[in-house]
């Protein structure tokens, strides 16, 4: 990982670069019948497999707060790599098996799409 400083004369910030990393966005909107079962086997297994890849540096799991109380759940799990080669390793070794045992378990259940993003600065 490659990290720089940044100075901003402007509005006289510091930032803290992280050039390159990656984050691996998946969204998936679940039957609210299965959200819980879901939710469960992605915990306990489901992401527990995709760090065991050894591609990604952390993960977190996130749900929409602001649908409507009668909609599917809506989940966010982003993952961090340090890189685009980690990330098309994942892609061209062990995302097809993985995304088939999802697709497998909760086939016409969900809904899911997939975002890639650079970090180009993180404060705290």
């Amino acid at each position: 990982m490659e990290i720089g400083w940044q100075y901003c004369d402007d509005v006289n910030l510091v930032s803290l670069q992280f050039k390159n990393m990656i984050l691996y966005n998946v969204t998936v909107k679940i039957d609210k019948t299965m959200a819980a079962d879901w939710l469960h086997w992605m915990l306990s297994e489901h992401i527990p497999a995709v760090m065991g890849t050894g591609q990604f540096q952390s993960s977190r799991i996130s749900r929409l707060l602001d649908q409507p109380a009668d909609d599917d759940e809506t989940y966010v799990i982003q993952y961090q790599c340090e890189s685009m080669d980690h990330f098309n390793y994942y892609i061209s070794t062990f995302a097809g098996e993985l995304r088939e045992q999802h697709n497998n378990r909760y086939k016409d259940r969900f809904v899911a799409f997939r975002t890639l993003m650079e970090v180009v600065g993180e404060t705290e």
